[in-house]
């Protein structure tokens, strides 16, 4: 049956999408309107036709029937992107569990109006002798400022406005008024706020191989044809699958459609918008995080004014408000940052195909290290599967060896750096050759303790360790990577008074100050979360190493991921375990994607590359094959281990978080929430065996929990988590609906949070 009452929101900018409005559906619309559907709906004391958007609908008034107006109509005319955003927010709302608010604030591209920035010019509007003529008069009357001001236009013809007010001291109100007079006219022009980098680079464009011709051949027929197929590119590092990216969008432009490239990390924007810019010019714009509110406003305008072609970001960047969007490209796929942390807890992997189909549009999925779950689409044909052998300008992929921590130190080698990277290290010093070392660890320790008690100097508002970070000379701090809480570094345990307190695991910082140790004579630069807080810090760091200002560049996994320096032929990866054991199911997926991409760095140039893998499990399934280079091993080992276990994506899952400011009421609620799912799927199962249906039990959805996460506080609020499994999305889809319902019946019990978190990424 069609819904009896839609809610509308009447302006569209971020800060009006909460008040949304009631409205009747009249008998004649009935069946006709849908959500992201454009109305108009009488508004206000005056019953003023206003138009809006359909954000929700439902068959129970909100308010007194009398007191609620009818729709008045459907505008013929749709705008298709609002609209479209719109009814992407609807999806992302059913599928990710949140508030259809929550979802169009995720959606909706920018938070508020900005003023734009303008070029004033003041301009003569009169000819010449009528402007002297005028001149003489104002200098009469001793109108001081306005004759100043005309002497000015007479001489230059037109005078910048902020020049007048600051050389001349010329009022804004003098202008106005001689404006009003019709001695000159104020033009204003709307500057755009610079977006990102403007470089490009300056060498030519690397000519296709045979290998990249053919996927490009073979998009443009499917594209052609109007067949928007979606394909997973699974391209070896420095294979070339930015250049395949470029000439797809090439055909989408030229059909007159828009195209947005996703990045996973800000750090990745530089190197790729200069070679994007080389390519596209200046039709390209850039979307991220760290740009301001004015930013970010003037470039949805360009967008919206059609001066834009493609955007790149991260995914943030897939809500572009482009009106004939025709391709969606994920670079780097496998990335765990496309997966957001806020409600909705969205992929953009998976937003990015729903919009496409909701449009027409194809997407391509990249990858040196295609997701499991990716790959396994593709292994079923929801995915074209293409691949790139071989690198690009006849570069060889880097020789690996991997080396075995636990022989070093019984070589009496207690340094973080194997005999082996320290050899290669001082060769590269020798040769004027760059080298990257990878430590997935900011810091300078991973925590700090008590040898003489045990005591381990813990965050109060979190169940977590503070980590020792060395602010270079002043007072040493630990801080808190989870609520940012900081304290400074003491000498004396809390606990027990003892003086030997000791810092223990490595991080960054304690890499880079040991280099120094090492090799006094090299320069060096650490990239993390730490060097890269300014806007523009990711930039300056890439930029200095790729020209050549250091020698070697320590960092996160940031360093590793999709940037291309000729001269770096050395990559040392100091801890190769950190990833491995930790607790959740993507920890072997996790680690052979770091090392593989680490592992891609090197070589890249002219110059033959090395890597050394530094680990304590040399014998590990995911050790072995990403230092042999070898995805396909690593998937079929990989995929044999989720079917067992029953993990996505043979399985689907949903972690469910529950929170509260008590304990007991997050022990509670989550107690209770999984003995119902349990109870719904034991009437199930006997409701089709009295049925005389056969039950199975991939049929029923698993509920695993509840439990206490690994940091079961964070911000002094409790954390509890339950697991719901299920073979078809669907049903996990449907019990993940039961329990955000059952749970909002929960009043007894006391105040607590729901969140869900379809086929996570991470652990609890």
């Amino acid at each position: 049956m069609s819904a009896k009452y839609v809610d509308i929101i009447i302006d569209i900018s971020h800060e009006a999408i909460d008040r949304a409005f009631q409205y009747e559906v009249p008998l004649s619309l009935y069946g006709k309107i849908s959500i992201g559907m454009q109305v108009q709906v009488p508004f206000g004391n005056g019953n003023r036709l206003r138009t809006g958007y359909v954000i929700g609908m439902g068959n129970e008034p909100k308010w007194q029937v009398d007191k609620i107006k009818q729709v008045h109509g459907i505008v013929e005319k749709q705008i298709p992107v609002e609209g479209q955003l719109i009814q992407l927010a609807a999806w992302m709302k059913e599928t990710y569990g949140s508030t259809m608010y929550q979802a169009l604030m995720t959606v909706m591209p920018v938070k508020k109006k900005i003023r734009p920035v303008e070029k004033k010019t003041l301009q003569l509007a009169v000819d010449v002798e009528e402007g002297k003529l005028r001149l003489l008069e104002y200098r009469r009357k001793h109108y001081v400022a306005k004759a100043r001001l005309l002497e000015a236009l007479l001489e230059h013809g037109e005078f910048p406005y902020d020049l007048a007010k600051e050389k001349l001291n010329i009022s804004p109100a003098t202008c106005e008024r001689l404006r009003e007079e019709g001695t000159l006219e104020i033009l204003t022009e709307t500057q755009y706020r610079q977006a990102g980098t403007r470089k490009h680079l300056t060498e030519p464009e690397p000519e296709l191989n045979d290998n990249q011709k053919q996927l490009v051949e073979e998009f443009t027929k499917d594209y052609l044809a109007e067949d928007y197929k979606n394909y997973l590119l699974h391209g070896i590092t420095g294979s070339g699958k930015t250049e395949v990216y470029m000439h797809a969008i090439d055909i989408v432009i030229a059909r007159g459609r828009q195209a947005i490239v996703l990045i996973p990390e800000i750090s990745l924007t530089f190197q790729t918008v200069m070679r994007f810019r080389r390519h596209f010019g200046d039709r390209i714009t850039i979307l991220n995080s760290r740009m301001n509110d004015g930013e970010r406003y003037d470039q949805f305008e360009r967008i919206r004014k059609g001066e834009v072609d493609i955007v790149i970001g991260p995914r943030s960047a897939l809500f572009a408000p482009f009106s004939n969007l025709g391709l969606v490209i994920i670079d780097e796929e496998h990335e765990s940052s496309y997966k957001s942390d806020n409600v909705p807890k969205y992929h953009a992997r998976e937003v990015a195909l729903q919009r496409a189909k909701m449009c027409g549009a194809s997407v391509i999925l990249g990858s040196a290290t295609p997701s499991v779950i990716s790959y396994y689409k593709a292994k079923q044909g929801e995915y074209r599967l293409w691949k790139l052998s071989k690198r690009a300008k006849a570069a060889q992929l880097p020789t690996v060896e991997v080396v075995d921590l636990r022989e070093e130190l019984r070589m009496g080698n207690r340094s973080r750096f194997s005999y082996r990277l320290q050899e290669l290290l001082r060769n590269r010093l020798e040769q004027g050759q760059q080298s990257i070392l990878f430590m997935n660890r900011r810091g300078y320790a991973s925590f700090v303790s008590c040898r003489s008690c045990g005591e381990v100097v813990n965050c109060p508002h979190c169940q977590v360790s503070l980590t020792y970070h060395d602010h270079n000379s002043r007072q040493p701090k630990l801080i808190c990577h989870y609520c940012g809480y900081t304290e400074d570094f003491v000498k004396k345990c809390k606990a027990c008074g003892s003086g030997m307190i000791g810092r223990f695991g490595s991080g960054t910082q304690l890499v880079e100050a040991e280099l120094k140790e090492y090799f006094p004579e090299a320069r060096i630069l650490r990239m993390d979360a730490d060097t890269t807080k300014g806007k523009d810090g990711h930039e300056t760091i890439l930029s200095a190493f790729g020209e050549g200002k250091a020698d070697i560049l320590v960092g996160t996994q940031m360093i590793v991921k999709g940037h291309d320096f000729p001269n770096v032929t050395l990559v040392g990866i100091l801890a190769a375990d950190l990833s491995l054991h930790s607790q959740d199911y993507m920890a072997g997926e996790r680690t052979f994607d770091l090392l593989t991409q680490a592992a891609g760095r090197a070589g890249r140039g002219e110059q033959p590359g090395a890597v050394v893998i530094q680990t304590y499990d040399p014998e590990h399934m995911v050790i072995q094959t990403s230092a042999q280079q070898d995805y396909e091993q690593f998937y079929d080992n990989e995929i044999a281990y989720r079917r067992i276990l029953k993990y996505p994506p043979v399985f689907s899952m949903i972690a469910v978080l529950i929170t509260a400011e008590q304990e007991e009421v997050a022990e509670e609620a989550a107690e209770t929430l999984a003995a119902y799912m349990r109870t719904c799927q034991q009437e199930k199962k006997e409701a089709m065996e009295k049925e005389g249906m056969e039950w199975f039990v991939n049929q029923t959805v698993r509920v695993i929990g509840p439990t206490p996460p690994v940091i079961s506080k964070i911000k002094d609020i409790y954390r509890r988590v339950i697991y719901l499994k299920a073979q078809e999305e669907a049903k996990v889809l449907e019990a993940k609906d039961r329990m955000e319902q059952y749970a909002e019946q929960l009043t007894t019990i006391g105040e607590f949070k729901i969140y869900f978190d379809l086929n996570p990424m991470k652990g609890y």
